[in-house]
């Protein structure tokens, strides 16, 4: 046996040593989803239900963003219209005098 074929065979045996490994590791990894989605309520079949519940919290959080933008420009709106209101009266009374 020359050492050519000694490196190949070893080369061989770790490459198959880390397939080995990763599909362990792959193994585990679903395991340890499936457990905490299950722990969470979520069944294995329930797929379509667990990414409808997303699409429905990524909706509600977009609208709630939404909603504090649109309350944020309301308050400014108020602000300023105070603001331009009362030097408007403060105008008004001083030309009134």
């Amino acid at each position: 046996m020359r050492e050519a074929d000694v490196k190949a065979i070893v080369m061989a045996t770790l490459i198959e040593q880390d397939r080995v490994r990763r599909s362990d590791i792959d193994a585990v990894v679903v395991k340890t989803i499936a457990t905490v989605l299950t722990s969470f309520g979520f069944e294995e079949g329930d797929q379509r239900e667990l990414r409808a519940d997303f699409q429905h919290l990524r909706r509600w959080r977009k609208s709630v963003e939404q909603a504090q933008s649109y309350t944020f420009k309301a308050v400014i709106t108020v602000i300023a219209t105070g603001f331009v209101g009362a030097i408007w009266l403060g105008i008004k009374a001083t030309l009134g005098k």
